[in-house]
């Protein structure tokens, strides 16, 4: 048996964690750059979550557009057993992250689009604004090892694909969502029983023939 409790996280999942951690932190710091750059602020205003299983719930009954919406979650894990030792103290892992953004439009009157502006238009462009948000936080040499070297080995942005989400039991227009897949390469750890010091060794040697002791040593 296992002799000691298992009451911790596994790395994947402080990786999870830290992905919408650095999402918050840089959203925050943008809008403050651009506020002092006296720029819209609300065109760096993000809402950041982990894994919620219905984010788009946030755009119900909106009355007016609602800043995008940015969900992280973990998609799949692949162990290497190249990359680990065999006990398990140290296991490669690849894991896949999903960075869902997504944009809520509502039409509106915009004399430079001859007065009108289709809400699901605007949508398509708030989630890819999201997008490209998290694309360049992420590609930035700054988060090469997302604040965890010697951890994580490597992140890297892998797609981006746009869709409709369906609907959730009611009709919910206006909403489309990027979804940036980024992979994550970093150690594993399990826990691991601790022998105790070998004090001695005793070696014996007999002879085949006889069963006559020939040599007996002892080792500290």
């Amino acid at each position: 048996m296992i002799p000691i409790l298992i009451d911790k996280q596994d790395t994947v999942e402080i990786i999870r964690d830290q992905i919408g951690a650095i999402l918050a932190v840089e959203a925050a710091n943008q809008k403050a750059l651009a506020e002092t750059a006296g720029k819209d602020a609300s065109q760096w205003t993000f809402r950041t979550y982990i894994e919620r299983s219905n984010p788009v719930a946030e755009f119900l009954d909106a009355t007016e557009p609602q800043p995008p919406v940015i969900n992280v979650t973990l998609e799949s894990v692949r162990y290497d057993m190249s990359r680990s030792t065999i006990v398990g103290e140290f296991i490669g892992a690849n894991a896949t992250f999903h960075i869902d953004c997504f944009g809520h439009g509502m039409a509106s009157d915009d004399p430079s689009e001859l007065g009108h502006v289709a809400g699901d238009k605007m949508s398509a462009f708030e989630a890819q604004r999201a997008a490209r948000f998290v694309r360049n936080v992420f590609c930035s040499g700054h988060y090469t090892y997302l604040e965890m070297r010697g951890t994580v080995h490597r992140r890297w942005i892998d797609t981006l694909t746009l869709m409709v989400p369906p609907p959730e039991g009611r009709e919910l227009q206006q909403v489309v969502v990027a979804r940036l897949a980024m992979t994550v390469d970093f150690n594993e750890y399990a826990p691991q029983h601790e022998g105790e010091p070998l004090e001695l060794v005793r070696a014996t040697v007999k002879r085949k023939e006889t069963g006559e002791v020939y040599f007996v040593g002892d080792y500290q």
